[in-house]
């Protein structure tokens, strides 16, 4: 009942105190969000850390003011794939088959079944599959920060070309997707926190189908 507790515990903060994170509940933090699962174990996406200030606030500039930014501790962000290729993809599994041991060779025929579906559905397909698979790995950091009584606010609100720019991510063929600032509720000064938390009834959410 633990996550379910720490889930219950955490909320969209919408101001944050300035306090640091320690480095070890950040890193537990980063290393579930590696460890979420892909869709075919590709991971296209990478998660950029930032915390110098200046940066935070030219984010900040073009996230619609949303001061989380600049009073987070850390700002995480997914930047997906803006395409496949049978380069990237064969990277990924050249690296599966050798961190396992198995001949270089295992994974051609599903590398090439796989390519076989991806390439025809095209560039824009492409990219809102990437980003699909960034939303998984998101929502794990959620619950992981969550875990470690760190708060986390999940913000699709900010100017994906311009965050592009200041991050340099067309040069690395890489598109933002989402941001998540890390850091502690500023409890007198969030209009948030204490609001009760409130979801859809168990028996409308879920259809259970026997």
């Amino acid at each position: 009942m633990a996550l379910i507790e720490a889930l219950n515990w955490r909320y969209a903060t919408k101001k944050m105190n300035g306090q640091v994170v320690p480095q070890e509940k950040v890193d537990y933090i980063l290393e579930a969000a590696k460890l979420a699962p892909s869709s075919s174990g590709l991971q296209p996406y990478k998660i950029f850390v930032v915390t110098n200030q200046d940066l935070k606030e030219k984010i900040r500039a073009v996230s619609f003011d949303q001061s989380q930014i600049t009073d987070a501790s850390h700002v995480l962000i997914w930047a997906a794939w803006d395409g496949y290729s049978l380069e990237r993809i064969s990277a990924v599994f050249e690296r599966t088959t050798a961190e396992r041991g198995i001949p270089a060779s295992a994974m051609d025929e599903y590398k090439q079944r796989l390519w076989g579906m991806y390439e025809p559905l095209g560039q824009e397909w492409h990219a809102n599959h990437a980003a699909r698979q960034a939303y998984i790995s998101l929502g794990t950091a959620v619950a992981a920060a969550a875990e470690q009584k760190v708060d986390a606010t999940p913000m699709e609100g900010f100017v994906p070309a311009e965050v592009d720019k200041l991050l340099g991510l067309n040069e690395q063929g890489l598109k933002s997707v989402l941001i998540l600032p890390l850091g502690y509720r500023d409890e007198a000064g969030d209009w948030l926190v204490n609001l009760k938390k409130v979801r859809t009834p168990q028996d409308e959410f879920i259809t259970e189908i026997k």
